[in-house]
Order: structure tokens, then sequence, then C-alpha cells
């Protein structure tokens, strides 16, 4: 005998709009983001102490060179000088990206972390969240370009760039000849044909450069805006 009773329906699915949200579900999303934005930020700090590297073994393999025999010329440390910058732009521009990831990370431990930590559910930026989702949806850098290049010049490189400088000083005051007098020591910066007050002249408008973005105020400090309360995560113009 057949049996006419109707079929069981299926239950209606429910969008994922419509689904609340459950605080442990919440907390394991924050917690896999985090862990997401934690390794991150550590490849990008990875590239940076990579450039870091190359520059300080590319500092000590031009000393070695300069110093290792009279007829070898100080022109190697003025040109080394450019290849520092060069690593200094590049260690600049991987920090901006960093910064972006750096950013992100500080907003979640300062909101998120640290209440619950010290058993305050009250977040310093109560939409803090807010922030970060339309980071999500349009990331962009937090610095420019100067205040990326600014930084990473304080933190690794002056002293890379004072120690070629001495050591610059140095060969041409005692290479090719002791230099007993200004004019000697100008005389022991000829390179070629270019008189060696041209070269003072090059080397005295690099180091001046140099000094200027040292000197220069920046908008934000070098050490602060990294460990203090994180700015709101606002583009920059350029």
């Amino acid at each position: 005998m057949a049996d006419d009773s109707p079929l069981p329906t299926s239950p209606s699915r429910e969008e994922y709009e419509d689904s609340p949200l459950q605080r442990n579900e919440y907390i394991t999303a924050i917690i896999h983001f985090y862990r997401g934005e934690m390794s991150r930020v550590t490849t990008w700090r990875l590239r940076l102490d990579q450039t870091t590297n190359w520059s300080v073994f590319t500092t000590g393999a031009m000393m070695s060179f300069t110093f290792s025999s009279p007829s070898h010329s100080h022109v190697v440390l003025l040109l080394g000088n450019l290849l520092l910058m060069i690593l200094l732009s590049i260690e600049a521009r991987r920090f901006r990206f960093f910064d972006v990831w750096r950013a992100r990370l500080r907003k979640l431990e300062e909101n998120f972390i640290a209440p619950i930590l010290r058993r305050d559910p009250h977040s310093p930026e109560p939409s803090w969240g807010r922030l970060v989702a339309e980071d999500l949806f349009l990331p962009h850098f937090k610095i420019t370009v100067f205040q990326a290049f600014r930084r990473r010049l304080m933190k690794n490189y002056i002293p890379m760039f004072m120690v070629t400088f001495a050591a610059w000083f140095a060969k041409v005051a005692i290479h090719p000849s002791p230099a007993n007098s200004a004019g000697e020591l100008v005389g022991n910066m000829d390179v070629g044909r270019i008189p060696g007050v041209w070269v003072a002249g090059i080397a005295g408008a690099f180091y001046l450069f140099l000094l200027v973005c040292v000197l220069f105020e920046a908008t934000h400090t070098v050490e602060g805006e990294n460990w203090g309360l994180e700015q709101p995560l606002e583009a920059i113009d350029q």
C-alpha cells in the first residue's frame, strides 16, 4: 500500500549575512587574522634585514679593497656611497610595505589583545574594526617615500655613511703620499683629469644632502610611530 503522506522538505538555507556571528567565531577569526598579519610583518622584516646586511658587507668590502694597496683609488669609497644610496632606497621602499602590515598589527594589539589581557573591554580606538576593514578593502601606504627614506637612514645607514666618510678622508690623507698640507690633501683627491677641488665639492654636497635629511623634521617620528598608539589608517598624498 502506497504511503500518501507528503515528503519532508529540506530547511531553507540561511544566507551568511543573515547568520548571527557568535563570540567564539569572532575571536577565532581575529586570532587567525592576527597570525596572518604577523607572518607578513615577519617576512617584510626579514627583507629589511637583507638589505641592511648587504650594505654592511659592501662597506666592509670597499674599505678592505681601498686600503689593501696605496695604488687603489679613493674613488671606490665615493662610488660605494652611491651603492649604499641604492640599497637605502630599496630598503625604504620595503619599509613602506612593512609599515602597512605593521600598522594593522598594532591596531589589533592595541584594541583587541591588550584589552583582553587587562580584562577591560574598552578599546583605545572604538572604531578600530572599521578602520582595519577599510584598510583591507583598499590597502595603502601609511608613510611617504621621504619619511621611509629618513627612517632607514636614521636607523641603520648614518653609521655606515660616517664610517665611509672617515675611511675616504683617511685614504686621501695617506695615499698616494701622506698629505702635510691642505693643498696636498686636495691634490690626493684628484681622480684622473678631475681636479681634487671638484671631487671635494661633490663629496661635500653629497654629505650635506644627508645632513639635511637628518635635520629635516619629518611629520612622523622615527620610533614613536612604531611603538606608540597607532594613528588612524588613513591614506597619504604620495
